[in-house]
């Protein structure tokens, strides 16, 4: 079985080559999509054997959409991989040696990913590892229109893979690492409104029947969580996981991610909703304008 590898960048000079040798010996091609990178980027990509193409960035979800429609037809098995992202040795030799062995009917593979933060892996808290689908037959999958945590998805049997985990290990500064959220929490929101008001397509890989981890956790944040107070909801999430689930056996580096991951995004989001509203009920304009003037997005393409 081929197997192409997509990545998508933007000034991932620090990370994109640890991200293409994890996956050497394992993926018969390499697609670095580049939504304007000014480091040295593309330089290493293209070194590394990459195949480099650049294409405006919207959000991820039309980002990689895009990239699989510039697969070749003879593709048969794609892996999404971030560019902040490896795969640990014991999780390619398992896909190696495993993937030939599927049926037909097996259409993607989930794997365990789990996140280093400030140079420690997060083991409590009850948010690592998360399975997700990153390997699917070219063809049968494909990622939800969404504007924020976004995921793949395929209509047919999946199978697991968990020798070894996926890592997300980002090397950049916390200053960054909050501009990033900050951005994500925009979108987030985005999302939320959209889950309210339908404004453009709800696509959703919540599903409480197909036992996944992920289907179920989709559900609990659009029908559980998505209904609690908000600045509230954030705080009692950030308490579950940070004491029920002991977060705080995670050390210093531990309790930043918890605090900033956990509470502080989270309250980020609900307060930039509260903004979105008051501006909303104030100038007498829908969802889509006070997007537009507020959060400085345009969801118009998004709308069919």
């Amino acid at each position: 079985m081929t197997i192409t590898v997509i990545i998508l960048t933007k000034n991932e000079e620090r990370h994109i080559a640890r991200a293409l040798a994890s996956v050497a010996g394992l993926a018969t091609r390499f697609y670095v999509i580049d939504s304007g990178s000014t480091d040295r980027t593309l330089e290493i990509a293209r070194e590394a054997g990459a195949v480099v193409l650049e294409n405006a960035w919207l959000n991820h979800a039309t980002q990689f959409n895009w990239a699989l429609e510039q697969l070749p037809p003879e593709t048969e098995w794609v892996l999404r991989l971030d560019a902040d992202e490896y795969l640990e040795p014991e999780l390619a030799e398992e896909i190696g040696g495993r993937l030939h062995k599927l049926g037909p009917r097996i259409l993607g593979v989930y794997v365990p990913r789990r996140m280093a933060f400030l140079g420690r892996r997060i083991r409590h808290g009850g948010v690592f590892p998360v399975w997700v689908l990153r390997l699917f037959r070219y063809g049968e999958g494909r990622c939800e229109n969404r504007w924020m945590d976004e995921h793949i998805f395929v209509e047919g049997e999946t199978e697991q893979f968990g020798a070894g985990e996926l890592i997300d290990d980002n090397h950049n500064s916390l200053t960054w690492w909050t501009q990033k959220h900050n951005a994500y929490a925009s979108r987030e929101v985005v999302d939320l409104l959209n889950l309210e008001r339908r404004f453009m397509p709800h696509e959703t890989v919540a599903n409480l029947r197909g036992g996944r981890q992920v289907g179920v956790k989709r559900w609990m944040k659009e029908q559980v969580y998505a209904r609690l107070p908000g600045g509230a909801r954030a705080l009692f999430y950030f308490l579950f996981r940070y004491v029920l689930r002991l977060g705080f056996l995670d050390g210093r580096e531990g309790a930043a991610f918890h605090v900033l991951q956990g509470f502080w995004y989270r309250y980020l989001v609900d307060a930039k909703m509260h903004e979105l509203r008051l501006y909303m009920r104030r100038n007498d304009v829908d969802a889509v304008t006070a997007i537009r003037d507020v959060l400085g997005i345009n969801v118009k393409n998004q709308i069919q």
